[in-house]
């Protein structure tokens, strides 16, 4: 067997579509999908059963012999034998179709049927109607037809969900030794599940396969399954460390107003009359090319740049020009760029990196609490780097090591966290992986993230608010 989707568009009912998908599967190879809620994995193996319209390109060497397993298969069957049973304008009431009658429909070997009856342990359910069967149920029995019915190709989407621990690492054990003879393909959420036998691994992203990764690449397989445990974990944000708090800040006042702002260089105006306001809990995105002003207006945030007290500038409670350090501003503030990553060079371990974040030092030369140190290990769990927890910073990859510096700025919760160009120089995975992390920031509300890059263009999910700036016309749309 050897299946290949070349160019690949399909639609769902108009509900869903699925755009250019190139993918090949071979006889030697077992798959399994993964991704975040709607980004279409169900949809893809879907296609290999026979669901969906194809709209363009090519579906080559798909087998004659497909069983699938899914809850939209399982809804298909019982909505069948709905309509079948249909008893309204009959003067009788119907049995339906019985359990036993369901397995036979594909002619599988009675003594396969009897032998996955007895593993399941679902004897007692052979004359039963089908539609009196729970939900859960239901889906033994379709995984109990499924596996006898000998397919070339057995797509199972999400089959241990609602399965206890016996139950679980039984079906385990026997797809274990199906996959000798049979190809197998999974949808599955949890990294935990995933089967020994497995080959491949793909990841599904709004509708397309955006990566792909044979397990024995070590670093590529590594990297999709640390992106699907960020975006579906119920992992939260860590709590801080008490004795770190600041002085809290006034909710009723913005954390940065900045009003009228105005900076040149050698009489060439960079930024004029901009007008801008954060206020708690919101997050904000400020895009821009090269030249129209980003930096400068972050550096007069910071307190960093030369014209802060030539401009009207208000920032976590100071005005700025009141008698303010530029240290009482940076408490509030987490910062993260790529001029940071090319600093933090010392050869120190990943979790000393996080707790460093506590001290706002480069490396760490203070003795850490017990409590900083559980914090710090909590972040390297939400990161999936737990396991690398003692080793140096110096030989992540260049990715992680953006990873860790964002936890490192975030581990005292700062009012504001300021990412600049965060996905620079990052490859495709790397990049959704600091996005995945991004929007877990969000998600938890402890800081306002403003998230500044080149293009608008990078959706992440709970900033939805906009400023745009272009070179010499600073002050611009505000959505």
């Amino acid at each position: 067997m050897n299946i290949e989707l070349i160019n690949c568009g399909f639609d769902f009912d108009q509900r869903f579509e699925l755009k250019n998908i190139n993918w090949t599967i071979s006889d030697t190879q077992h798959w399994v999908i993964t991704g975040a809620n709607g980004s279409g994995k169900s949809a893809l193996v879907a296609i290999l059963a026979g669901f969906g319209d194809k709209l363009t390109g090519e579906l080559l060497g798909l087998p004659d012999k497909v069983a699938l397993v899914s809850f939209e298969a399982q809804a298909l069957l019982i909505e069948r034998e709905r309509k079948k049973d249909d008893a309204d304008i009959m003067d009788v009431v119907a049995v339906g179709t019985t359990v036993a009658e369901i397995l036979a429909e594909d002619g599988s070997a009675a003594e396969e049927i009897a032998d996955l009856l007895a593993k399941f342990e679902l004897q007692y359910l052979l004359e039963r109607s089908f539609r009196a069967l729970s939900t859960g149920e239901t889906r033994k029995v379709l995984l109990i037809k499924a596996m006898a019915s000998q397919p070339e190709l057995l797509i199972l989407d999400e089959p241990f969900d609602g399965l206890d621990a016996n139950t679980l690492a039984m079906l385990q054990n026997y797809l274990t030794q199906l996959s000798k003879q049979t190809n197998i393909l999974m949808v599955l959420n949890r990294c935990d599940e995933i089967p020994a036998f497995i080959t491949h691994l793909g990841y599904m992203q709004q509708g397309t396969l955006a990566h792909t990764a044979a397990l024995t690449d070590q670093q590529a397989s590594r990297e999709l399954l640390q992106l699907l445990h960020i975006k579906t974990s119920d992992l939260q944000i860590p709590v801080t460390d008490i004795s770190t708090i600041k002085q809290g800040l006034d909710p009723g006042q913005p954390l940065v107003k900045l009003t009228d702002i105005a900076v040149k260089y050698d009489q060439v105006k960079i930024v004029e009359d901009f007008n801008w306001q954060i206020n708690p809990g919101e997050h904000w995105q400020l895009s821009g090319p090269n030249g129209s002003g980003k930096t400068a207006i972050l550096s007069l945030i910071t307190g960093d740049h030369p014209q802060s007290y030539s401009n009207d500038i208000f920032v976590f409670g100071f005005k700025r020009g009141s008698g303010e350090s530029i240290w009482q501003i940076k408490q509030y503030i987490g910062y993260v760029s790529t001029a940071l990553q090319w600093e933090y060079r010392v050869g120190t371990s990943l979790r000393n990196v996080i707790v460093s974040g506590f001290y706002d030092s480069i490396g760490l030369y203070t003795k850490a609490s017990d409590n900083q140190k559980t914090i710090a290990d909590q972040w390297l769990v939400l990161l999936g780097m737990d396991d690398r927890a003692d080793v140096s910073f110096n030989k992540l990859s260049f990715g992680d090591q953006r990873l860790l510096l964002i936890a490192r700025a975030m581990v005292k919760h700062p009012p504001l966290l300021i990412l600049d160009e965060p996905c620079l120089g990052l490859d495709d995975i790397n990049r959704q992986l600091v996005l995945a992390l991004i929007e877990k920031i969000c998600a938890g509300g402890q800081s306002t993230v403003l998230y500044v890059n080149h293009h608008r263009e990078d959706a992440i999910a709970g900033i939805e608010r906009y400023k745009e700036m272009t070179k010499n016309a600073s002050n611009n749309a505000e959505l």
